[in-house]
């Protein structure tokens, strides 16, 4: 049976699961191996697995991987082999490892093995080493092919760290980590320090576990506003004070809190967030949308209008090709500094242009 992860990786997290027989997961994101590891240990242990790890050194490495299956201690049910190694099993291994699998479906024996491999491309799924795995076991690509895919798999994380987060919340979270998976995730880790202490934390691995299979029934929503208190450094400002000025059109405002983010090493990215996202809706608003239909709060929404009364078609026309000046100078493509054109940016909204085109 093959599997993606984003559909597999669900179904580990319930209570009950069938772990043993062969188990394949290939791809290049290190952290979705781990995770997987993570949701099948505490299934393991439940059933009284002994762990073990093997690194494939050579093709001869699988003859230690059969032994150990062979093997039954006096105080473990079954073994669970975690492999590692890109070392392809040959034939006489291949058919060991089918008969292996066929007997792990028949109830012969509950042994586990998981095998972590590199991205295999289609013509190494047609190989007979695939085969076995993928007749009578299971294979799970561990790899993530739109962003779509990256939320929904972060979502899940949330959920597990008893977290809920906006919409507006996870464009911040996405854009702050650079649409970086581990960055993302350690940043809902840290959250979940913050806002939900009382369900993460314990020291003891069996909790640990047992929450991993048990998700909070409850979890803490989070909006936009939380999650820039938790991302914000010791800055006198934060962008959300950078948006009220910029909206306002307080120029000399704006300058002043650019220069006091800069100094307190904001992360660029946030700033850029929060420019972009201003300038989004207002030439949304311009086109003629509703201010609550893109999610503005009424306590915000005449600072909105007065920024479109400032600006016009045109001016707005020029914003989109700035920002990507500005991403890009932020990833190091142009040399340009990426504060100079932040600063550029956010005098623009402000209605202070630095400079004029023809």
């Amino acid at each position: 049976m093959q599997d993606t992860f984003i559909k597999a990786y669900p179904k580990l997290l319930q209570p009950s699961v069938a772990v043993a027989g062969l188990w394949l997961a290939h791809g290049d994101e290190p952290l979705l191996s781990q995770w997987l590891i993570d949701a099948m240990r505490p299934h393991w242990r439940a059933q009284n697995y002994a762990i073990k790890r093997i690194e494939l050194i050579s093709v001869k490495s699988w003859q230690e991987v059969l032994s150990e299956l062979g093997s039954q201690s006096l105080f473990d049910d079954a073994s669970a082999l975690i492999v590692t190694g890109n070392h392809k099993p040959d034939k006489a291994v291949i058919a060991e490892l089918t008969r292996f699998a066929q007997d792990a479906q028949t109830g012969a024996h509950s042994h586990s093995l998981l095998w972590l491999t590199p991205k295999q491309d289609k013509r190494s799924q047609s190989s007979k080493w695939f085969a076995p795995f993928a007749q009578y076991g299971h294979v799970i690509d561990c790899n993530l092919y739109n962003e779509q895919q990256r939320q929904q798999l972060l979502q899940i994380q949330a959920q597990q760290f008893g977290l809920k987060l906006s919409q507006d919340a996870w464009q911040l979270l996405m854009s702050h980590t650079e649409h970086h998976l581990l960055s993302a995730y350690q940043t809902l880790w840290r959250l979940s320090y913050l806002f939900a202490p009382q369900l993460v934390g314990n020291s003891d691995d069996s909790i640990q576990e047992t929450s991993a299979l048990t998700p909070p029934t409850t979890n803490v929503a989070l909006d936009i506003k939380d999650l820039q208190a938790a991302l914000v450094s010791d800055a006198q400002f934060s962008v959300f004070d950078l948006s009220d000025a910029m909206l306002a059109g307080n120029s000399a405002q704006v300058a002043k809190i650019m220069f006091q983010l800069k100094a307190t090493d904001e992360p660029t990215t946030l700033v850029l967030w929060a420019i972009s996202k201003d300038m989004r809706q207002i030439m949304q608003l311009m086109d003629g949308q509703a201010p609550q239909a893109l999610g503005i709060w009424r306590s915000k929404q005449g600072l909105y209008q007065q920024a479109c009364r400032r600006h016009s078609k045109a001016q707005t026309a020029e914003w989109p090709a700035l920002l990507y000046r500005c991403d890009q100078a932020i990833k190091g493509l142009i040399r340009q500094p990426a504060w100079e054109l932040l600063l550029q940016a956010a005098l623009e909204l402000a209605g202070k242009r630095l400079f004029t085109t023809r």
